[in-house]
């Protein structure tokens, strides 16, 4: 009778059998999958594949932007590496990616420790430092080249009118790449301020205390501790330093243009007047191209350090 019972009531499969209902709405087909992932990838390829190889194809081109591109293959190779504004470029944007990447770097890890000593504000100095990295780039530039560094209306020329001497940097040739380069590291380093700090946030506090109870020093503590902890944080804003500080173009063409002469021109300003002022698309795709490959330098050094340091 028990046996019959047991026959006649049809127990339910359980869940994730191949029998079951939930096994049968989780053997989708894997192309179903794909579907979540096509929209980004359809962006990606708009905005990020399509421009890539149009632009490595017309570096190999002579085209003015309106006629059929004529394949020209390493002329414009040959022509850039023989011009001095190339040169010139290449090294401003050498000793800009360099200061850059190492003033702000710097300053922003003393500016996130000393963060961690304040008991109240924080979340006040984590705004005023992050502040101007959600102001347009091109708005900031502006106010420093109009109320900053003007010598009639900006700080500049009321420090001349009191007295005290002080030019425009913008305006000579041998400081005019450092004026925007402060202008620019001024906007950077609070941004990199607010990343170290979170990261510092995420170390173990009882390391810390461990530490000051074995007697370490505020700077021994911040070595052998804080640092190696954050370290994977401060080597990837390195590398997007890097990155950004050598494709750098808006503060450059707002505040300087180049100039003056061309003591402030980098190879992004110089792509951009080559195609767009002189109409040689094809030299500027090589400018291009060349900067997109010293990145790619940055990101090949950057990948073979974290696969070392994860090997060790």
């Amino acid at each position: 009778m028990a046996q019959s019972t047991a026959d006649a009531v049809a127990l339910p499969a359980p869940a994730g059998l191949p029998g079951s209902r939930a096994g049968r709405r989780r053997r989708k087909p894997a192309s179903r999958k794909w579907l979540f992932v096509l929209p980004a990838l359809a962006v990606s390829l708009c905005v990020v594949l399509i421009p890539v190889v149009t632009t490595t194809l017309l570096a190999f081109t002579d085209w003015n932007g309106f006629s059929l591109p004529r394949w020209v293959g390493l002329s414009n190779f040959i022509a850039l590496v023989q011009e001095p504004r190339f040169w010139q470029a290449f090294r401003n944007n050498c000793v800009y990616t360099f200061l850059f990447a190492t003033l702000p770097m710097i300053g922003s890890l003393v500016f996130a420790v000393l963060l961690m000593t304040v008991r109240t504000g924080r979340t006040f100095f984590q705004v005023l430092y992050f502040l101007p990295v959600t102001i347009a780039t091109v708005i900031l530039a502006l106010i420093w080249r109009s109320m900053m560094f003007s010598p009639t209306s900006g700080v500049v020329g009321w420090l001349q009118s009191v007295g005290i001497p002080a030019d425009n940097p913008l305006a000579h040739p041998d400081t005019s790449l450092l004026g925007v380069l402060f202008v620019d590291m001024w906007s950077w380093w609070g941004y990199l301020t607010v990343i170290y700090f979170a990261a510092l946030r995420q170390v173990d506090r009882s390391l810390i205390e461990a530490a000051v109870v074995d007697g370490a020093s505020r700077w021994q503590t911040f070595r052998h501790i804080l640092l190696p902890t954050i370290l994977p944080t401060v080597m990837f804003m390195l590398l997007m330093s890097i990155i950004w500080s050598f494709r750098v173009f808006d503060w450059i063409y707002v505040l300087t243009e180049g100039g003056p002469g061309f003591s402030s021109e980098v190879l992004a300003t110089l792509a951009y007047k080559t195609a767009f002022q002189s109409f040689e698309v094809g030299r500027a795709s090589a400018y291009s191209l060349s900067m997109s490959l010293l990145g790619l330098v940055a990101i090949v050094v950057y990948l073979r350090l974290q696969a070392r340091r994860e090997r060790a």
